[in-house]
């Protein structure tokens, strides 16, 4: 049979019991019964139970805290902006990708996240100078798949924590943790590294459990959607990889 459920004497549940300790409480006349089905007991006596402990709910990682968030683009800012926010977060955007070209490109995926930045109440920090001619003196001889990127990580870094240390925010992060296509470890390790440099803390989580999320949001906000990293080097290489892709 289940357990017995016990009544103090003013009909508070205090606890569960044996069918064993239930009779014997009742033999005793230490307790009435109330009912078989489900056996239920009535002690004589009220129990004054102690108040239960109330726990405060576990604090958000960023609450109270402003997080300066690097943007490389409209889609992949959706459900970055998202998550960060969920967690607390004081989400502000900054812009700065002068590693993208052609220009017009830059441009359009800049007035892209102007307009979904409006749409769901983002402040944005706009680095208004195009700096295409550093980017590409820093990858110079560095032109490879992988080494170019870690130039590129570092750049867009670095000027996202100066930004982040000049406007006292708690921390920096990038969207560029929820693309596939990116090195999570290298992003993360530079990221932190810059951090320390820099005395702004890097926030690193995998974002890329969103990536999915990131796409459904890109269409529910008609947002533009770009076929290649950005560089120079990056397009050469998805324009290649369609070229040499089998038909059906």
């Amino acid at each position: 049979m289940d357990k017995v459920i016990v009544l103090d004497a003013e009909g508070k549940q205090v606890s569960f019991t044996s069918e064993k300790k239930a009779l014997k409480l009742l033999q005793e006349g230490k307790a009435v019964e109330i009912s078989r089905d489900p056996f239920t007991i009535r002690l004589a006596r009220v129990v004054d139970l102690p108040a239960r402990e109330e726990r405060p709910a576990p604090a958000r990682p960023g609450e109270g805290k402003r997080i300066l968030l690097h943007i490389c683009c409209g889609p992949c800012g959706t459900y970055t902006i998202q998550r960060l926010r969920d967690l607390g977060f004081a989400v502000t955007g900054y812009w700065y990708n002068p590693n993208i070209h052609p220009f017009a490109e830059h441009e359009m995926r800049r007035e892209t996240l102007r307009d979904y930045a409006a749409r769901v109440e983002l402040p944005v920090i706009w680095h208004e100078a195009y700096d295409m001619p550093l980017f590409f003196r820093q990858v110079a001889g560095h032109e490879a798949f992988g080494e170019r990127c870690r130039i590129c990580y570092r750049l867009r870094l670095e000027q996202t924590a100066r930004a982040a240390r000049e406007g006292g925010f708690d921390a920096f992060t990038t969207t560029l943790l929820i693309s596939i296509h990116q090195d999570q470890e290298a992003i993360r390790q530079i990221g932190e590294e810059v951090g320390a440099a820099l005395g702004v803390p890097f926030y690193y989580e995998d974002f890329r459990r969103g990536w999915s999320e990131r796409g459904r949001m890109a269409n529910q906000y008609g947002l533009y959607k770009q076929h290649y990293c950005g560089c120079l080097y990056s397009e050469w290489e998805a324009a290649r990889a369609r070229a040499v892709k089998p038909t059906r």
